[in-house]
């Protein structure tokens, strides 16, 4: 895995790719090839679920199914359940985290929500499976580390609108 840390100041939210082992440890991909992680600090309060579903609701968009499952191949499952978030299936969960989890025939993502301490983290791990997983991946990562802070700040406005602000 990459373990350059690097920082990247994004207002009210900040990126590095220097995920701790521990985060990692939370992931189910037997290696992890990238990983990045996302902290927002927020006074919405929610469980990981909330958040994951405040994110990506409880079905892919179609901008979301253009990426996911169009650009990056990722098998994504139909219709509301659930054992699902987005079409990603929640692979695991414990006190403070969420797993979602899916794979292509060329790559294997989990995505983790985890919460606590007035702050919502999104922790993106991904295997390149094939040589053609670390290519397409490059000009993805840019397009994703761009949407994700849009997108934990979209969920914390969702999260506090629905009444669920800590202050």
């Amino acid at each position: 895995m990459d373990r350059r840390p690097t920082m990247h100041l994004v207002p009210t939210a900040r990126v590095t790719r220097d995920v701790p082992d521990r985060l990692g440890a939370l992931s189910a991909l037997p290696a992890i090839d990238y990983a990045d992680r996302f902290t927002l600090t927020t006074g919405a309060v929610a469980t990981p679920e909330e958040w994951a579903r405040a994110m990506f609701g409880d079905t892919p968009s179609p901008a979301e199914v253009l990426i996911w499952r169009g650009v990056l191949g990722f098998r994504l499952i139909r219709g509301r359940s659930p054992a699902t978030v987005g079409g990603w299936r929640i692979g695991g969960r414990g006190p403070g985290w969420i797993r979602l989890e899916t794979a292509s025939w060329f790559l294997s993502a989990n995505m983790l929500v985890q919460t606590g301490g007035g702050e919502v983290s999104w922790t993106t791990c991904l295997r390149f499976d094939r040589p053609l997983g670390r290519v397409v991946w490059i000009p993805a990562s840019a397009v994703h580390r761009r949407l994700v802070p849009g997108v934990l700040r979209a969920a914390a406005a969702r999260l506090t609108a629905g009444g669920r602000d800590a202050s």
